[in-house]
This record gives structure tokens, C-alpha cells and sequence, in this order.
């Protein structure tokens, strides 16, 4: 069956969801077990691993840096490398998809964009996928079968009516799910933006994804949603239109909020040749990164921040001008406990 007609026919079906039965187990031991996570973050933080993206202004991977164009700090002060290789290793992506009554109006086309994502990975990548509206519910365990991920879209059943959509309270608790995946691991989130969590829970989200090792690519939905407003008419918009265009720009800031706060990228496309762009150059960025490692230098318990500042070669041309990269990269994470409250 061709994917177009694929996505058209499961939507209409609205195929029943089936829950992992994995995602639940894992779930429901963090809840029952929090002492044990909690040590487990604080105890065994010997060394601070630190994935590093660098692209030129066209959004490629910079390849051939060396150690010595890398500088690290901890809360402003450099700290000396431990650790430095250039990976590209077997990438984990975990597709977290909203399924609330905004995205069904799209009718799978988002979905059908998401193909070129799957297409672009490599085969030994690792594809999971989950859906969310009140809570997330596992589709798809990782999998290197990228047919497998096709057919967990054609799973996913949209809520009609209103309802919740839980967006950072479910991001979290698929954080805490991914704290037990060993490896590189990404979350591709597919949403609107749009939050009904309770207002601690974005806080608590961020949190977590400036110290964890997830990095985050979200991509917007709201580009399929929201027509084009004419520039003559702006300024007759009704207030209702108005709260509207707030409400986007607000889940705007959100999606980019927790983006940079893994190192990942927030993506808007309007388009189905956006979305393409968007999910190819997410494809090349889970593979390639370089990874930094350092001891840290105090055992205060606390969130420290992190920067990495890249020496950026000169050109063979002796008088071109210096490259612009963009360099991104986790913001924070947690030191260990001081050693009289570590027990």
C-alpha cells in the first residue's frame, strides 16, 4: 500500500491504540522507586559527557575539528577535556507525536512529512514512537524496522472534542523513561506547542532536559494549522483572532524553550518543502556530533551550567573571512552529592 494512502486510510479508521506494555513497567517503576533514581543521578556522576553540534550557515555538520578547538566551561571557568572522539554511531530517536483534536484537522499530513525522516535515518538507527494528548502511551519500542515505525502511524488515533494536551508533563515522563536507554538518544517532538499541563510542569520539563543527555528536536505543527493572515487585514483582527496568534506565539517560545535547552533545534516549517528540509537536516544531526567529556570540579550537589566555545580554523585562503558555526550543546547538569550526604 502506498504511504499516502496508508496514512488516509488508518486515519479514517482511527485504528484502535494499543499501549506499550514496556512504557507502562518503566513508568510505573520510577514512580515506585524514586530514592533509587534519585541516587542513581547523584552518586555515579564521575565525569560529564557533553554532545556537541557544530553546522555551517547552511545547516551542514562541521566535520575535522580537532580537540584543541574545543573549550569547555563549568559555570564560567574552563575545565581541562578528559575525553574527545567525533561520533557517528547507530542513532535512538524517539518520535513523540500530538495526537489532540488540533492534529487531526491536518489529516496525517504532518505524518506523511514524517516519512522523510524515517527515510533519512540509516539502518542500524534505532525508530521508537509515542503518542500523547492527556498522557503518553508507547506505540513502537526502538526498533531498527523503519516499516515498523510506518505502521505505528497508521496506530495513532486522534482525539476529537476537546480535551488535554499535556505536552510538558508527558515530555517528562518519556525523560524519565529514556534515563534507563544506554546510548545516544534523541526525542523528534510533533506538536503544536500547545500546553495544558498543570504551570509547574514546564518549569520541572526544562529542568530535566538541561541536565539529562536527551537531546531534543521539535518540530512545530501550527505552520498546517494557521492560514496566512493578508497584511491589509492585520489590524481589523477580531480579539478572538488576536488571543489566537498569542497563544501560538506562545507555544512558539515554549517548542523553542525546550529545544535549547538540550542543544537540540526548534523547527516552524509552513510548508510540506519546509517540513522535508526540517526532518532531513534533523536526520544528519542524531548521527554526528562531537563528544566532550570532563571531570567535575566540585561535589556541591547543584545545577552548573555549561558552555562550549569553539576556536573556528582559519580558511586557506589567507584573507577569506572566518566561518560562522553554530555550535549547540546540553546547557547544564547536575554535580554530584558532597560526599557526607551521599549515603
Amino acid at each position: 500500500m502506498q504511504p499516502n494512502r496508508f496514512f488516509g486510510w488508518a486515519l479514517r479508521a482511527a485504528v484502535p491504540l494499543f499501549a506499550g506494555v514496556l512504557w507502562l513497567s518503566s513508568l510505573d517503576y520510577a514512580r515506585e522507586n524514586p530514592q533509587e533514581n534519585s541516587q542513581a543521578i547523584r552518586i555515579h556522576v564521575e565525569r560529564v559527557n557533553v554532545g556537541v553540534i557544530v553546522t555551517d550557515p547552511s545547516g551542514k555538520f562541521v566535520e575535522g575539528l580537532r580537540r584543541e578547538n574545543f573549550h569547555i566551561f563549568d559555570n564560567g571557568v574552563e575545565q581541562p577535556l578528559t575525553d574527545f572522539a567525533t561520533i557517528e554511531e547507530p542513532a535512538q530517536v524517539l518520535m513523540l507525536i500530538e495526537a489532540g483534536p488540533a492534529v487531526y484537522l491536518l489529516e496525517g499530513g504532518h505524518l506523511q512529512a514524517a516519512l522523510g525522516l524515517l527515510s533519512g535515518l540509516s539502518p542500524e538507527d534505532r525508530v521508537a514512537v509515542v503518542k500523547y494528548a492527556d498522557a503518553p502511551q508507547t506505540l513502537l519500542d526502538f526498533t531498527p524496522d523503519k516499516q515498523a515505525a510506518v505502521a505505528a502511524f497508521g496506530h495513532l488515533r486522534f482525539n476529537l472534542g476537546f480535551g488535554s494536551l499535556n505536552l510538558t508533563a508527558s515530555v517528562s515522563k518519556v525523560i524519565e523513561w529514556l534515563a534507563s536507554v544506554q546510548g545516544k538518544k534523541s526525542i523528534v517532538l510533533l506538536s503544536t506547542g500547545v500546553d495544558t499541563s498543570p504551570s509547574n510542569e514546564s518549569v520541572r520539563a526544562i529542568q530535566q532536559l538541561k541536565i539529562g543527555d536527551v537531546l531534543l528536536f521539535t518540530v512545530s505543527l501550527k505552520g498546517g494549522l494557521q492560514p496566512a493572515q493578508p497584511a491589509n487585514k492585520k489590524k481589523s483582527q477580531p480579539a478572538s483572532s488576536s488571543r489566537t496568534a498569542q497563544q501560538f506565539e506562545q507555544a512558539d517560545q515554549l517548542l523553542k524553550a525546550m529545544a535549547d535547552s538540550t542543544g537540540g533545534r526548534a523547527y516552524f516549517p509552513g510548508n510540506a518543502k519546509e517540513f522535508d528540509a526540517a526532518y532531513a537536516e534533523i536526520a544528519q544531526l542524531v548521527r554526528h556530533e562531537y563528544s566532550l567529556a570532563f571531570a567535575p570540579p566540585t561535589s556541591d550537589g547543584m545545577v552548573h551550567t555549561i558552555e562550549v566555545r569553539v576556536d573556528v580554523p582559519k580558511p586557506s585562503a589567507a584573507n577569506g573571512p572566518a566561518p560562522s558555526y553554530r555550535i549547540d550543546h546540553r546547557q547544564a547538569y547536575l554535580s554530584p552529592a558532597p560526599a557526607a550526604s551521599a549515603k
